[in-house]
């Protein structure tokens, strides 16, 4: 079976470098990352991955709509996302979920465990 295939869009590098080399490491997955909204719909339009994990406060163009931009496309539409915020509020987790995403995960996480919320987020055993 091929390794899961992860894009993670988060403007800080700390963050995308931490997550990567926890997915990678952690769970063998295989990791692309990008900078910013514009670039992951670029990267996820190229090469669909099978999961995306995208920040939620991103300059420019923030998580929302980029997510909005990977709904409109065909080819990137049935992608699930999980939206990683910092924002735990109750009210800010129902706008996140109302707006069709497989999840969302709270920063900081802790990369030792990032796989398994990913995979029970996802349903995959």
């Amino acid at each position: 079976m091929k390794p899961r295939h992860i894009l993670i869009v988060d403007d800080e590098d700390d963050i995308r470098e931490v997550a990567e080399l926890s997915l990678e490491s952690v769970a063998g997955w295989r990791v692309a990352t990008a900078g910013s909204g514009p670039e992951g719909l670029s990267k996820a339009l190229e090469e669909p991955p099978d999961a995306i994990l995208l920040d939620v406060m991103m300059p420019d163009m923030d998580g929302p709509s980029t997510l909005a931009e990977l709904q409109r496309h065909e080819a990137t539409s049935d992608i699930p996302v999980l939206l990683v915020t910092a924002k735990v509020q109750a009210a800010d987790q129902r706008r996140f979920e109302a707006l069709g995403v497989a999840g969302v995960l709270r920063k900081p996480f802790d990369p030792m465990t990032l796989s398994d919320q990913v995979s029970g987020a996802l349903g995959w055993g």
